[in-house]
């Protein structure tokens, strides 16, 4: 007898329902979340056939927590099903709208009674890429804390302090750059910063890191620094150097944390052994791949085919025929981690190979706006990074983007 477990999970606790095949109510139980619930719901799918050989199957509308990373280290198949579709079920079984927590875990239940073939299955990844993942995506949520924190800094200054802006603007890395953090720390006021010397500019720049070129500019930061610049009331500037001072320190924060993820991501990612696949590809690093990594996985069977990447990755286009309408448009649903590292990865390839810059401008040339001749790069080099990734090889510029023969090519001429 087939069965089927729903659950539907809590801060706290979680409700449980199993059914067979036919949907009748096998058993029911509400357990806590610790260890002692998680027993009690093994135990409770013991009791109704569940054996290493024939596990049920469960669902729930979280990927992620400890209940879920428990189960899946049993090797059990779990599907993560989407809130919203689960809602729309349960529509389903009742018209009223009426909702409980059992009849959330039922619907749940009933879902991969009847519909499971339609839901995807959590991947089978291994344990190492399941860390890279962990690492890589909190490296990830700390560049956009950092960009968060870096936008907010530079709004407030632009209001009482455009001319620190002005300085610290021709430094590379503008104001995420160790000096221009460090300048702010020393003067964070219009008039601290002009009072500034040339041996203290000296100091500033010795404590940020810097090595060569130092007395230039020094003298470039004392010039602009006591540039004439309108200014605040003096007490509602200073009331601002120190507001300045508090967004400078959530900042730094944040600037830290990316550094150190950045470190601790790469470090882990280097060790998997598709690491060298993936690197092989023009555009792609170790930080950037470990973000592919981290999204994609590392068990092959999670995507059928290259179109099933594309798809997960948002890159391929979505068709909506009806009679005679046919309207070919961008893909909204999508993996949006692994779209924010394709943008990258695809703008990079641009000057790291000849057959990317290529295909980049004949789609341009065709009639294709920046961003549309970039998503179809990147699906090109999706597509060879699923071809590489399930035959173990790095990637082939020629393979990639193979010179056509001269006689097709006088021909389309």
């Amino acid at each position: 007898m087939k069965a089927f477990c729903g659950i539907d999970w809590a801060s706290d606790h979680h409700d449980v329902a199993l059914v067979d095949g036919d949907g009748k109510l096998l058993g029911r139980a509400r357990i806590g979340d610790d260890a002692a619930g998680l027993q009690q719901l093994l135990d409770l799918l013991a009791e109704h056939g569940d054996n290493p050989g024939d596990q049920i199957p469960v669902a729930i509308e979280t990927s992620r927590g400890l209940l879920v990373a428990c189960l899946r280290s049993t090797g059990r198949p779990v599907y993560a099903v989407n809130p919203m579709a689960a809602a729309r079920y349960r529509e389903r079984h009742t018209v009223s709208r009426k909702k409980s927590d059992h009849l959330d875990a039922m619907v749940l239940a009933n879902i991969l009674r009847t519909d499971a073939d339609a839901h995807r299955q959590l991947p089978a990844d291994s344990e190492l890429a399941q860390a890279v993942a962990v690492l890589a995506r909190a490296q990830q949520d700390a560049v956009w804390d950092r960009t968060r924190a870096g936008n907010k800094l530079r709004s407030h200054l632009r209001e009482y302090f455009p001319g620190y802006l002005a300085a610290v603007q021709p430094i590379t890395g503008g104001l995420n750059a160790p000096l221009a953090r460090t300048l702010l720390a020393a003067a964070p006021t219009p008039r601290q910063a002009a009072r500034l010397s040339r041996i203290q500019l000296k100091a500033v720049l010795k404590r940020a890191g810097r090595q060569r070129g130092i007395e230039a500019e020094v003298e470039r930061l004392h010039a602009m620094l006591r540039v004439p610049q309108m200014r605040q009331l003096p007490l509602v500037e200073t009331a601002m150097g120190r507001q300045a001072l508090a967004l400078l320190g959530k900042f730094e924060a944040a600037c830290a944390a990316a550094d150190s993820l950045a470190e601790a991501s790469v470090e882990l990612f280097e060790q998997h052994p598709d690491a060298a696949v993936i690197t092989s590809f023009p555009g792609l690093g170790a930080l950037s791949g470990a973000r592919v990594l981290a999204e994609i996985g590392d068990e092959r069977s999670r995507f059928a085919d290259a179109k099933a990447l594309k798809a997960y990755a948002g890159s391929a286009p979505v068709t909506r025929a009806s009679g005679k309408s046919h309207t070919v448009m961008v893909r909204r649903v999508k993996n949006q981690r692994l779209a924010a590292v394709g943008y990258v990865w695809a703008f990079a390839s641009l000057t790291a190979s000849p057959g990317a810059r290529a295909h980049y401008d004949r789609r341009r040339k065709t009639g294709d706006r920046h961003t549309s001749a970039q998503r179809n790069l990147y699906n090109r080099l999706l597509g060879c990074l699923h071809h590489c990734l399930a035959n173990g090889t790095p990637y082939s510029e020629t393979t990639a983007f193979p010179t056509a023969p001269k006689l097709e090519l006088s021909r389309c001429f």
